[in-house]
Parts: structure tokens; C-alpha cells; sequence
């Protein structure tokens, strides 16, 4: 679980912070309570499939980039099942309940999947809100969801 944990906190720094080397990651993963080593930030960039782009401020940043067809490694879908507690259709919204301090990371993971029609989301500590323009499309994205849980 500690790797996954940490590996989601990775995925959420980077998707709201401009990370531009391995000691700011190390800091930031530091100030969130993660006991960390260079080679060990080393192996997550590689096994998170993370590399550097140009920021419009002319910065290199850490970021997901993937090619057009979004590929979701099974990292990402081990990540998924160790932090989701559960997954629920409400109306036209999807609520899925995290392990405390996932929901940013798994945003980001959700991203990847490109679900129909997703019109946003929004994430607490241990929640992440989806929203779909009908109750049908919630629905089917829950189950889609949940289907990867295994």
C-alpha cells in the first residue's frame, strides 16, 4: 500500500504543482509525510511512465504524457484498486470514496480513461466527484469503474 500511496501522492504533486527535479519531488513527498530516497523517486518516475515538459513560464515540469489512445498501464490499474473504496452512481454524478490523500492522484488516472462525456471533476482528500451531463451515462462510467476494481 505504501508504494501505491506514494505513487498517488506523485501523480496529485505533479498534476497541481510545476515539479521541476527529483529533490523538489523529494521535498514536496517529505512535507506530505513520505520517507523517500532519490532511488526510489527514480524507479516511480519510470514505473509512472513520467517525463519533463516546457511550461508556458519556460520551465521544465514533470507530467503524465501519454500518446493519442491515452494507453492506462497496469500500474495505474493497481494504484486504482488498492485506494478505491468504493465507487456509487448518484443522479448524474459518480462519487468514488479513496483511501485518505488518493483523490487527487486518482483524478489524474481517471483522466487517462477518457470516459464518455465526463464534463468534470472535482476531488477532496479522500473523495473524488464526477460529473456526466445524464444519470445513464453516471451510471455506465460506475460500472465501468467498478468493473476495474476487479
Amino acid at each position: 500500500m505504501a508504494r501505491s500511496a506514494r505513487q498517488s501522492k506523485i501523480l496529485e504533486l505533479i498534476s497541481t504543482k510545476e515539479i521541476e527535479t527529483q529533490d523538489e519531488l523529494a521535498r514536496e513527498l517529505k512535507n506530505a509525510n513520505f520517507e523517500i530516497t532519490q532511488a526510489t523517486i527514480s524507479r516511480d518516475i519510470k514505473e509512472l511512465g513520467l517525463t519533463k515538459i516546457l511550461t508556458s513560464s519556460g520551465k521544465y515540469k514533470y507530467a503524465i504524457v501519454g500518446s493519442d489512445a491515452q494507453q492506462v498501464s497496469n500500474k495505474y490499474i493497481s494504484i486504482f484498486r488498492e485506494a478505491v473504496i468504493s465507487v456509487k452512481a448518484i443522479l448524474n454524478l459518480v462519487v468514488v470514496k479513496t483511501l485518505k490523500g488518493m483523490a487527487g492522484g486518482l483524478g489524474c488516472f481517471i483522466d487517462k480513461l477518457n470516459l464518455i462525456d465526463l464534463v468534470g471533476a472535482v476531488n477532496g482528500d479522500d473523495t473524488l466527484m464526477l460529473i456526466f451531463p445524464t444519470a445513464m451515462l453516471a451510471a455506465d462510467a460506475a460500472k465501468a469503474l467498478n468493473d476495474l476494481q476487479g
